[in-house]
Formats: C-alpha cells, structure tokens, sequence
C-alpha cells in the first residue's frame, strides 16, 4: 500500500477493497520503523490518525466519503493545528499549542485526510536545506546512505512523502521553499498563485511573499490536493476570490493538433548549471516540440536581480512578523533583569542563528537610513520583474525553467550563507511575482539522483501549469516509488 499513488488510492478506497484504517496504519508502521533515521516529523499524532481513518471509514461504508476520504498526509509545522504542537521547528514555539485550526488544516480536515503528524521545516521557513530546524534536519530518502539534504524549507514533507511516510503533504513556498526540495527528492511540489490558498493561521515569515501548496508523488495527486487546499477566505486579506477545481487525470495540453507557445528565459541561459540538469533539460525541450509545442526564448531583463530583492524583501518583512515573540503573550520567556532584558534573553535563546541573521538584515534595510537605498529599491526591481514576467506572457503560453542547478548535495556540505541563499536563483523571481509554478520530476542525472524543472504561468493559470507538468512527468518516467527509493 505504501507505493500506490493517492489516485490510485482513493480508487481502492471507493471499492473497499482496502480500507483507509488499514492504509493509515501501513504508513504508522513505516514512520515507526524510518520515522527517527529520516528525522521528517516533529510531532507524529498516531491516535488522532487513527481516529480519522474510522470516520473516514465509516463514510465509505455509508456511501458519502469526502474527496480525500482516508488519504494519510503530513502537515507543515507552520500551519496551526487545534491542540497539537505547532513548533515552526524553532525553540521559541517548542511547547505551543493553539488552539485554532489554520484554515488550509480545517480544508484538508474537511476533505477528509488522515493526519499523520507535523513534518519539519527550516526554523520559521528560513533555510535552503532544513539544517536550522531547531530539531535537527530530515534526511533525504534517495541514496540514504550519503545522508543528503531533502532540501528547505519543506523538506521534512518532501521527505516523508518520498520515503512512504505520508502519501501526500503541505508545504509553504516564500523563495522557491516546496519546489527546491521537491525537485531533488523526485516530488511533484506546486507553488500557486499567490492568494489562492489562504495563509490564514499559518505561521508568517515574508507575508507578501508566503504561498501554502502541496507536495505529491504525481501531478494528478498535487491537482487533488490543490483543490483541496484552494479557495477565498474572508479571514485572510490577501486571499483571493478563486479556485481550483481538478478533474483529474488531468486533460493533455499538447497533442493531438493542439498548438502552445512555450517560453524559455533567455537570461537563464548563462547560469551554470550541471551537464546532467542540461541533458535533462533539453531533452523534456525536445520532448514538448514533439508534440507539436513551439518554443520562444523570452526575456526577462532583472530576473538575475530577483535574488538580491528577495533577500532585502524577505527579511525586512520577516523582522516585523516576528517581533511578536517577545515571551510576553505565547511561546518561550526567559526572564531578565527589566523588561528590555527578558525581550533579550528570550528572543537570543529562543531563535537560531539564521533567523537572527535574517532580523537584523531586516531591521537593517528597514531603518531611516537604509530604506529608500535598499528596501525600495528592492520593490521597485520587484515591479520591473512582475512586469517583465506580463510581457512575456504575451508572448507565450508557459514557460519552463530548471528548478535547481543539479542534485540534492549532502547535508554536511561546507556552504556559507551566500551559497545556500543562491540555490535558490531559480525559484524566486515567481514569488515575487506572485504567478504559479510546478517543479515536476525531469529525469534522473547520472548518479541516480532525481532532477526537477518548473513549467509557470499566469496569475491564476494553476490550471494549464499543473498540465504541462504533466506531459513532462509522462516523458521522464521516473520512479518515485517509496520502496523502489529506498530498496525496502
């Protein structure tokens, strides 16, 4: 049961001929048997997983499951779950336990999913490998012997879902955060439109930017739980007034004399990239062509200026967000001398050294003297690639990219911030401009290890992104079957 797909699930479930307790417990076991070695839950909640396969049981047996009756999925620990510990992996949340649902946790509760547990995270989401998660980092499933980075920050999630410890799970997306890691555990990592999923009792690191999204096996299981996940919430101010509404499988949109303009960023071009990202790359190019695709290379002047402006951006809104924990009202306290003593020792104690390193970039380019130079700047480079991004759409339909410059690098490789902060080159210019894009399994490199690209289109083009990643998972063919990963 571990290997099937959530499609291929929920049809097993609809005939009874598996039941989602005996589905629930399979991936109990196995989180009992490589929960600790892989490291990619924070909390794992068995009892409360249980109780849900019941109910969702019970519905099949009465004839009106839900959409995603009985399917297992871990759970981001950013999004607040009502009396169930949400940590955001830092030491400051350690022991907080709300008591509200997050609105994308109450759609999934809707749905009818299984919760698994909580699955780690980069501390607050700041992180390109998961290593500042106050709990340790998780372990990427592929070639599990070389310990490599499952990347960050959702890479306990992409974690658990490739290694079978969940059939599915959420992520959230500020800088390229569920497409990274999904592109080098061999995943399906979709980051919306902006808006369209609510970020309503999800824990904020950069609000303008924070996407909530799901990571899946295939495109069709990701369109599911995207669905799921999508819709207006009057409790969010920067939802949007839409959704997403699969039917899957999802319908080609290349084939049979039906026409795409595909773009490709010229700029992208110069950027080094591994001979096995290059290979991988041009022959899913060519495979689209074959189906009748025309490809145009689109410019979009200032996306190599998207990394500097998303990291004034970022940490400048991350420096307002949590100056919430103070140890005042929730979370850790260490107590001082005074009051401006306590804010001290407790925000020194309770945050890890990148999210201070990011509070007081922030605070930095925030202040009186550094705010026109740098954060304004960054705004104005942030127009001039959401624009740039309006006018190559005028010329394509989609464009395709790589999703990262090779394979998942091991978790001890000796990186300075810098370097991690540039793996991120591909991803974050959609984040700035708030438009949709897929990571989607492209081939395996030469060492076995998986290689993602992105298709990305419109605002609200969820839809037809979500479609061409398809044609792209059908030519790669890659196995992203847990026990075929992991041999067991």
């Amino acid at each position: 049961m571990i290997d099937l797909t959530i499609t291929e699930a929920l049809k097993k479930l609809n005939s009874r001929e598996i039941s989602a307790t005996e589905l629930t417990r399979a991936h109990l076991d196995r989180i009992e048997k490589y929960g600790a070695e892989l490291n990619c839950y924070i909390t794992t909640t068995p009892e409360r997983a249980l109780s849900d396969a019941a109910a969702a049981d019970a519905r099949y047996a009465a004839g009106n499951p839900l959409p995603l009756d009985g399917i297992p999925i871990g759970m981001k620990d950013l999004f607040a779950t009502r009396n169930i510990r949400t940590t955001a992996a830092s030491h400051m949340l350690e022991n907080f336990i709300p008591q509200y649902e997050s609105t994308v946790s109450q759609k999934f509760i809707d749905a009818g999913t299984v919760l698994l547990g909580k699955t780690n995270l980069d501390e607050f989401a700041m992180g390109t490998f998961s290593k500042t998660s106050y709990f340790g980092a998780p372990i990427n499933p592929w070639q599990l012997e070389r310990k490599l980075t499952a990347g960050g920050s959702s890479g306990g999630t992409t974690s658990a879902v490739a290694s079978g410890l969940a059939m599915g799970g959420t992520g959230t997306d500020t800088g390229g955060s569920i497409r990274f890691p999904a592109s080098i555990t061999g995943l399906v990592g979709m980051k919306p439109t902006y808006g369209l999923c609510s970020r309503w009792g999800c824990v904020a690191f950069a609000s303008s930017l924070d996407t909530p999204g799901p990571v899946a096996r295939t495109v069709d299981d990701a369109a599911l739980l995207l669905s799921a996940m999508a819709g207006h919430d009057p409790k969010d101010s920067t939802s949007a007034d839409a959704g997403f509404h699969a039917h899957t499988p999802l319908s080609p949109i290349l084939g049979d004399g039906k026409k795409l303009r595909i773009g490709v960023i010229k700029e992208f071009s110069n950027v080094e990239i591994s001979p096995d990202m290059k290979r991988i790359f041009d022959a899913r190019i060519a495979d689209l062509k074959s189906l009748g695709a025309d490809i145009i290379e689109v410019s979009i002047p200032n996306i190599l200026d998207a990394l500097a402006a998303y990291y004034i951006i970022a940490p400048a809104e991350a420096s307002s967000n949590l100056a919430r924990y103070d140890g005042m009202r929730y979370g850790l306290r260490v107590d001082g001398a005074d009051l401006i003593d306590t804010y001290k020792k407790t925000r020194a104690a309770g945050f890890g050294t990148e999210v201070q390193r990011r509070i007081i970039i922030g605070t930095a380019v925030l202040s009186s003297e550094s705010y026109e130079v740098y954060f304004m700047q960054a705004a104005r480079v942030r127009r001039l690639i959401a624009d740039a991004f309006d006018r190559a759409f005028e010329q394509c339909d989609l464009i395709v990219c790589p999703a990262g410059a090779g394979t998942a690098l091991p978790l001890d490789s000796d990186l300075s911030p810098l370097e991690y902060y540039a793996l991120d080159l591909f991803t974050v210019a959609m984040n700035l401009a708030g438009i949709p894009a897929c990571s989607v399994p492209a081939g395996l490199a030469e060492n076995g290890l998986p290689l993602g690209m992105q298709t990305v289109g419109r605002k609200f083009d969820d839809m037809r992104v979500m479609q061409l990643a398809k044609h792209i998972e059908q030519f790669a063919g890659v196995d992203n079957r847990p026990t075929k990963i992991m041999g067991k």
